[in-house]
């Protein structure tokens, strides 16, 4: 019953022809959205897409701190056009922004002095992997969590720019020029990220004190790190028996079997992996857009469940 029940909502969910609007839309200061007849329900602070956006200018700008924007799945289609972003968020904070598609814009998700941010369970495709960005931290933006999101196809997965004490976790930058860019930032801590079949997996300058351990740097073909020009002086690991992060171009051997390599991962005088992991890290994924379906039909057959045994019956 249950899959036959997991089946029939998919396909009513594929076939449903969403509502779409056209422009941008801004969730202004005062909690309205402008222009009102944008596919967003608002309930309270939580703002949940009904349906797929497009826009030949910005997606979504934000206006508001302390809010919750729930995409379902949907999606956010631009132009690729400089200078638009799908999502802003300038000079806010306490905003979470989930599980939503962005696709085809020159900064896909910006926060720029922005902090205390949660940026999760994203998709972020470019047209091109000669400009733009996946998602972008700049004018000394701090605290924030960018939590499994993927970016693909695009120049840079994620930058950070003046930037400070973000957590970056279990993010997947595949397919872009680059995945992740560090420049005149400190403090950050960038663990369980993957970065592969990228120009170059990571990136910093003149940027010191970040923590990088349990990602996974997979044939990214120019350089896996690259510390470009200033010195940058970063931990890689996080002691043994917890290692450092899986490179896919090491050639050490492991002879006690830990699964941790017995020579360091050497980047440059400054930064060494002491750890180096012999196979990739688990990283699990997961489709965002999926959430809502998977947990509206485990609420309705946990419904079923009491109903019947309310009645003295059996499932």
């Amino acid at each position: 019953m249950f899959i036959l029940l997991f089946v029939s909502i998919l396909t009513l969910a594929f076939n449903i022809q969403p509502v779409r609007a056209s422009g941008t839309i801004y969730i202004r200061a005062d909690g309205s959205i402008d222009p009102p007849t944008a596919p967003i329900q608002k309930d309270g602070d939580s703002y949940t897409l009904t349906g797929n956006i497009t826009s030949d200018g910005d997606g979504i700008v934000v206006e508001r701190n302390n809010v919750t924007i729930d995409g379902v799945g949907h999606s956010i289609q631009g132009t690729g056009v400089f200078p638009y972003r799908g999502i802003d968020l300038t000079e806010k904070s306490n905003v979470t922004i989930k599980s939503i598609n962005v696709r085809a814009f020159w900064i896909g998700i910006n926060l720029a002095s922005s902090s205390n941010n949660s940026i999760s369970g994203n998709s972020i495709i470019g047209i091109t992997t000669a400009d733009g960005f996946g998602m972008k931290l700049g004018g000394f933006s701090s605290n924030n969590t960018i939590y499994g999101n993927t970016v693909t196809y695009i120049e840079w997965g994620i930058e950070l720019g003046i930037s400070s004490n973000n957590d970056i976790t279990g993010n997947n930058m595949t397919n872009c020029w680059g995945g992740i860019k560090l420049g005149d930032s400190s403090n950050n801590t960038l663990t369980r990220n993957k970065m592969a079949n990228n120009q170059i997996g990571i990136e910093f300058m003149n940027s010191s004190n970040n923590i990088i351990y349990s990602n996974n740097f997979v044939d990214n073909t120019a350089r896996q790190a690259y510390i470009y020009s200033y010195v940058s002086n970063n931990v890689w690991d996080n002691g043994y028996p917890s290692g450092g992060n899986y490179w896919s171009d090491y050639n050490g051997t492991d002879a006690n079997h830990d699964g941790i390599g017995d020579t360091p991962y050497v980047i440059d005088a400054n930064n060494t992996d002491n750890y180096p992991l012999m196979t990739q890290y688990a990283i699990s994924e997961f489709a965002s857009f999926l959430i809502f379906p998977l947990f509206f039909i485990a609420t309705l057959f946990l419904a079923i469940i009491c109903k019947k045994r309310r009645h003295g019956g059996r499932i």
